[in-house]
């Protein structure tokens, strides 16, 4: 016999009580129960399997002051099961870690990380509130439950609806016709059937202008102004398409054609704030000298002064922007728009001289107009209004 098997425990004289399983658990191969008892000497007890049973002996630990390898602690078998179903082994632990119902891990060993992070979760956690069968009743209690009432099919409902769709035909935006005199432009420069597809674009290019869609009137108004270079109108919208989004370059050249092939005072004070936006004071005097030699209607000349006054006051001349503006300072019988963006202008210049008298008097003037002009009520606040 070789010393790496140990040797086979003495069987007890008088003592052959069988297992809770139903077989020997003395050395001698035994078949399995009915029960399903396992073979080899090892019991099923907890209905898990507990593996062979070497030489008499159970593969329990036998070290740490156990009692002899196949001994139970009431000299029984050591695959004898327990009055509750658990396995019984040296060391006091079933195999895989603990019986069915849940036993006691064993005692030998250091914790496994597994183990480590379940133990600090379980610390962690804060204990469950005790539930209150009264406050449990109540919540029921004040359930609203929701009540369903069937009014009946609606699917004649949907199908009317449906054919009432489908029988008005799908309308078309409108578009706002060109003025004749642009449209015939287009068909002296490239021909009748192409000038009539290039006014159509060049209304869309309009109305997106007016929508507020300025990527889409750029392009649009761009492609025609390329195709047909002497039609003014194109060169204007895409210049003032261009002016909203910012791109001031692109904008003053567009606008600079426009007015070369059509004079137009309505598009000089955008043709100045584009030079203003771009720092070419000189060119900003110049076109302002223009409009005033034009003798354009007030509305125009008014912005054309208020650009004029910024450009002074971005160059530091606060005091020649208020004499600039001076002609606004006349009281008008009807206040119009164009009056009240020239007092907020003054207003503006006068508080920043530091004269807040001054610049409360004129954005006093606007609220009393209109109290919803800009932000008029916040800066008569910062006054001490």
């Amino acid at each position: 016999m070789s010393n790496d098997r140990p040797a086979r425990s003495p069987r007890p004289s008088g003592d052959r009580r069988p297992s809770s399983g139903g077989s020997k658990s003395y050395g001698s191969k035994s078949s399995s129960s009915r029960d399903g008892a396992s073979r080899d000497g090892a019991s099923r007890g907890d209905g898990s399997r507990s593996g062979p049973s070497r030489g008499g002996y159970s593969k329990g630990s036998s070290s740490g002051g156990g009692r002899g390898a196949g001994s139970s602690r009431t000299g029984s078998s050591s695959s004898s099961s327990s009055r509750d179903g658990g396995s019984s082994r040296p060391g006091g632990y079933s195999k895989g870690g603990g019986s069915k119902g849940g036993g006691a891990r064993r005692s030998q060993g250091p914790l496994t990380e597994a183990e480590k992070r379940a133990l600090d979760v379980k610390m962690r956690r804060a204990p469950r509130a005790p539930r209150d069968p009264e406050l449990e009743r109540q919540k029921i209690e004040a359930r609203t439950l929701e009540t369903w009432i069937d009014d009946g099919s609606v699917r004649d409902e949907a199908v009317k609806a449906t054919d009432r769709a489908a029988a008005v035909p799908a309308k078309r935006r409108e578009l706002k016709p060109l003025d004749p005199e642009i449209s015939a432009e287009l068909v002296d420069s490239v021909g009748k059937q192409r000038g009539v597809r290039l006014a159509e674009r060049l209304a869309q290019a309009s109305e997106a202008l007016d929508r507020e869609r300025f990527q889409e009137a750029k392009r649009l108004a761009g492609a025609i102004a390329k195709e047909a270079p002497d039609v003014a109108t194109a060169h204007e919208v895409h210049g003032l398409a261009s002016y909203r989004l910012g791109q001031f370059k692109p904008a003053v050249r567009s606008l600079e054609a426009a007015l070369d092939l059509r004079p137009d005072p309505t598009v000089m004070p955008v043709v100045a704030d584009c030079y203003r936006a771009l720092g070419r004071w000189q060119s900003v005097d110049r076109v302002w000298r223009e409009i005033k030699a034009l003798s354009p209607s007030h509305e125009v000349l008014a912005e054309g002064r208020i650009v004029a006054a910024g450009a002074l006051a971005d160059q530091g001349d606060l005091r020649g922007a208020i004499t600039l503006m001076e002609p606004a300072t006349k009281r008008a019988k009807s206040v119009r728009d164009h009056h009240l963006r020239q007092w907020y202008v003054l207003g503006d210049l006068y508080d920043r001289v530091g004269d807040p008298i001054s610049a409360r008097r004129w954005f006093a003037a606007i609220a009393d107009a209109d109290p919803e002009f800009a932000d008029v009520d916040q800066r008569l606040r910062s006054l001490g209004r």
